[in-house]
């Protein structure tokens, strides 16, 4: 095994042993949230192994944590097929791929995270995977190489990105099923709170659920995350039940305050405020402020507080929306800021 292999497996052993801090769902029934999508993925498994035939090829997108590897396991699972699952950016050796598409019996899933990321001549040996089931290997090398045609099981690719435009185009007209996740609403995530709670052993009542669900930011593996720290600051503290105070106070302690915002939030906005009264500022100029990377900023935090509404992004910059301006100028009115 070279080192490449062997990053790839610890990789893929920390990525199990996460997951087994948490509940996963096996079924679509216990999948909880997005409804509409789950009912089409239903709907496409079920006649797809009617038919005896494998799924046809599957592009997920949406932000990351939504969801989208749980979901290739659930289908695999109803299916009952096989499900390999990599990395965009792990396959650098077009023979990786063609050794993972060699070991993939009829019918099969294979899942590849980060899609967008992987490179151009991956890429081009998928082309004839997902069309013909088969792959060209180059044999030899200089002016005595021969190209191989090998045959391959028919399989199911499910795609999975959190940045769909950066896909070629080529690879995006194969797929035959293009679905989105969407960010999940406070009550769906305190359904998956209370859900995984059990599973965790630590009881916790709906309203306590809520308030972690309206600090996850629209996505289940942060609620998941809170989840688990509120479990350790319970487990300290000698209680078993995770009530409305202790949950306030675990918030508190992790640094999310009342508006179920993080301490880079609260930087960026309080930064915007203090230094530019509320807007607009450049992108670039925010970033070197609070010390952190611009790309970040857009896609990390900028997503949630653009749908808490404090947040707008226009032609000159981002701003304060004026709707959230007098709370947040009160917010931030005890430290020490240069409001006006």
């Amino acid at each position: 095994m070279n080192e490449d292999n062997e990053i790839y497996f610890l990789n893929q052993q920390e990525s199990e042993e996460e997951q087994q801090l948490d509940f996963a769902p096996k079924t679509f029934d216990e999948y909880l949230g997005q409804p509409k999508l789950k009912e089409k993925l239903d709907i496409y498994t079920t006649a797809a192994k009617q038919r005896n035939e494998p799924l046809d090829h599957l592009l997920l997108f949406g932000p990351p944590g939504l969801g989208k590897t749980t979901l290739a396991q659930i289908m695999a699972n109803v299916m009952g097929v096989g499900i390999k699952i990599c990395s965009g950016p792990m396959l650098e050796r077009t023979g990786d791929l063609v050794a993972i598409l060699s070991g993939l019996q009829p019918k099969d899933i294979l899942f590849i995270d980060e899609i967008h990321r992987m490179p151009a001549n991956i890429e081009e040996v998928l082309y004839a995977a997902m069309e013909q089931f088969r792959v060209d290997v180059i044999i030899g090398q200089g002016a005595g190489a021969q190209t191989v045609n090998l045959p391959i099981n028919q399989f199911t690719l499910i795609g999975a990105t959190t940045k769909s435009g950066m896909l070629s185009g080529p690879l995006r007209s194969r797929f035959g099923i293009t679905e989105r996740l969407d960010f999940y609403e406070d009550e769906e995530l305190a359904d998956i709170i209370l859900q995984s709670a059990q599973f965790l052993n630590i009881d916790i009542d709906k309203k306590s659920a809520i308030l972690i669900g309206s600090c996850a930011r629209g996505t289940p593996r942060i609620a998941k995350k809170i989840l688990r720290r509120i479990r350790d600051f319970a487990q300290v503290n000698n209680k078993n039940v995770a009530d409305l105070k202790l949950v306030k106070e675990s918030l508190r302690f992790l640094g999310i305050d009342d508006d179920g915002l993080g301490i880079v939030d609260n930087l960026i906005l309080s930064k915007i405020i203090s230094n530019f009264n509320g807007g607009p500022v450049g992108l670039d100029t925010l970033a070197s402020l609070i010390g952190e990377d611009a790309d970040t900023i857009e896609t990390v935090y900028e997503p949630f507080l653009l749908r808490k509404g404090l947040l707008e992004k226009t032609p000159r910059g981002r701003q304060i929306a004026y709707q959230a301006l007098p709370h947040l100028k009160s917010k931030y009115q005890g430290q020490k800021t240069l409001l006006k």
